[in-house]
């Protein structure tokens, strides 16, 4: 019997404002739905993330900052949403975690060493998203060192994608020491307008210029994002059939099918025919 593999996908983009925590909780929500079981887990020490889930932050005495800067057992920190997806919450003090992590041995470890733990703990998860705080510092290196693969969420408008080459770079550089599994699994347009031909424009020139591949479907720009986050859950539950829930169904679904495409390998050895 086969043991059950968990996919970590982190979410990754160093410009803030480009719906990446709404891609957590949205597409969380949405492989809820699909019947598989989900951990999240806020980096942001701005807690946007575990806010958005109906959790202040400020009620918390203890958060993923407990776990990765003193080795707390993770399963006395998670907590069970109403969403359905299990969360790892973040507090203001993560933004000390980057000072106090600066300066350790194995520093780019920590989350893959708290999902072991879990493991460890026979607490296993279809999938783990990791939700990246907006800059390439030490807990985005230790998020993408524990990743399976990465997800760039990236606004569909001029000047958006700036600042993907120098994320490239980083996947690239923990490729080669911390992480040689690590694939780029594409761009997810955001804040989609598709009244534009400006926002098509911006895409096809990201995928160019970068040869990345593009997640389908675009996330279409809507007023629902912004008040599902005042309620306390993901707009898959505050506004159901929303085109913009919709579409993070289509994208959840579309990953389920990325992660188990087989993964790139040499080519086999063709063998020797005798005359």
């Amino acid at each position: 019997m086969m043991e059950a593999m968990t996919i970590t996908l982190a979410i990754a983009n160093q410009k803030g404002g480009v719906a990446k925590t709404t891609t957590v909780a949205s597409v969380g929500a949405a492989l809820v739905e699909l019947g598989h079981s989900v951990l999240l887990i806020d980096l942001d020490p701005q807690a946007c993330l575990t806010f958005s889930l109906g959790i202040d932050p400020e009620d918390l005495d203890l958060s993923v900052h407990h776990v990765l800067t003193t080795g707390l057992d993770p399963t006395e920190v998670i907590i069970t949403t109403e969403e359905g997806v299990d969360l790892l919450p973040a507090t203001i003090e993560l933004a000390r975690a980057e000072a106090d992590l600066l300066t350790r041995t194995g520093r780019e470890h920590v989350i893959r060493g708290a999902l072991e733990a879990l493991a460890e703990a026979d607490v296993v998860y279809d999938w783990v998203l990791l939700d990246c705080p907006p800059s390439l510092g030490v807990l985005t290196v230790a998020a993408l060192t524990a990743a399976d693969g990465v997800l760039v969420p990236l606004q569909c408008e001029t000047l958006s994608h700036r600042g993907v080459g120098q994320l490239l770079d980083t996947v690239h550089d923990v490729r080669r020491f911390t992480n040689r599994e690590l694939e780029v699994w594409g761009v997810l347009p955001t804040l989609y307008d598709g009244r534009t031909n400006h926002a098509r424009t911006v895409l096809e020139t990201i995928s160019d210029t970068y040869d990345l591949e593009v997640v389908e479907p675009p996330i279409p720009k809507t007023i629902k994002f912004a008040e599902a986050p005042a309620a306390g859950r993901s707009i898959l539950s505050t506004s159901r059939s929303n085109k913009g829930a919709q579409a993070y169904r289509e994208v959840a679904a579309n990953l389920v099918k990325r992660s188990v495409r087989p993964k790139p390998g040499k080519p086999a050895k063709k063998k020797a025919v005798k005359a």
